[in-house]
């Protein structure tokens, strides 16, 4: 295992890095005795983004088993891991997004710096990118909310990006629906202003599968307004009419 994690082709070094994450869950005390943890940060820095995608999946789930951060990003971690973000594929893409999620920057100019780099995978076609993406945006938005009203322009500037990518969520099969709309559900509860101008995309559509349309009303209620209310109650009038007990249950409720 040690050499091929150290082997001159990247595709046995990538595969390597998996094989110490599995390893990790038969005997924790080997990979630490013989270091690979170690050697699975030198391919943090490796030349190939491939290999640095699966270091950074192996350490994730590492990380997940032992409950403990063994990641640990540093600033020339970091630089290497958004160097590798443009080049690697979309499942190495979301983990090293992930891992940026759990990253504390320094203060509001590095979370700027970041979520600049970060921003044009919101546009990526793989909706997973999509929301590792907005994910770390919405946490690196806390620490520019944290740097004081100099940065509220810049605050203001990233909602106005977050809502189309979201938006566009929801024009997916309803399964990839339903996870969007889980996710949507927790920013509205953290920042209604990002979907404040979108409640009608979350206007329930008769051929909706009913778990989807329980997760629409869930948002509507949270994004209600003075400016809405009218058409929401015209709509949720619509609902009371349904078939399904449940839902028109909660539209009445609502």
């Amino acid at each position: 295992m040690g050499r091929a994690l150290r082997d001159d082709d990247p595709y046995v070094r990538k595969t390597a890095a998996v094989c110490v994450a599995k390893l990790y869950d038969i005997a924790p005390e080997l990979v630490q005795e013989r270091g690979f943890i170690e050697t699975l940060h030198d391919l943090i820095s490796d030349s190939n983004p491939s290999v640095v995608a699966n270091g950074v999946a192996a350490l994730s789930e590492i990380s997940e088993t032992s409950g403990r951060d063994v990641m640990k990003i540093s600033a020339s971690v970091l630089q290497k891991l958004l160097a590798a973000l443009n080049e690697c594929t979309e499942w190495g893409q979301v983990f090293i997004l992930d891992s940026l999620a759990k990253y504390v920057p320094g203060d509001a100019r590095e979370a700027e710096g970041i979520i600049e780099r970060v921003t044009p995978r919101l546009q990526h076609a793989n909706s997973a990118v999509v929301m590792s993406a907005v994910k770390v945006i919405l946490s690196y938005m806390d620490v520019m909310a944290a740097g004081g009203g100099a940065n509220q322009e810049s605050i203001r500037a990233l909602t106005r990006k977050l809502a189309p990518p979201l938006v566009t969520l929801l024009n997916s099969e309803p399964e990839i629906q339903y996870v969007a709309l889980r996710n949507i559900n927790l920013i509205v509860q953290k920042r209604p202003s990002i979907l404040e101008n979108e409640i009608k995309v979350f206007f329930c559509k008769y051929n909706d599968p009913i778990y989807v349309k329980m997760e629409k009303l869930e948002i509507i209620i949270k994004l209600v307004s003075e400016k809405n209310i009218d058409q929401v109650l015209l709509e949720l009038k619509e609902y009371a009419t349904e078939v399904d007990v449940d839902f028109v249950r909660k539209a009445v409720s609502a």
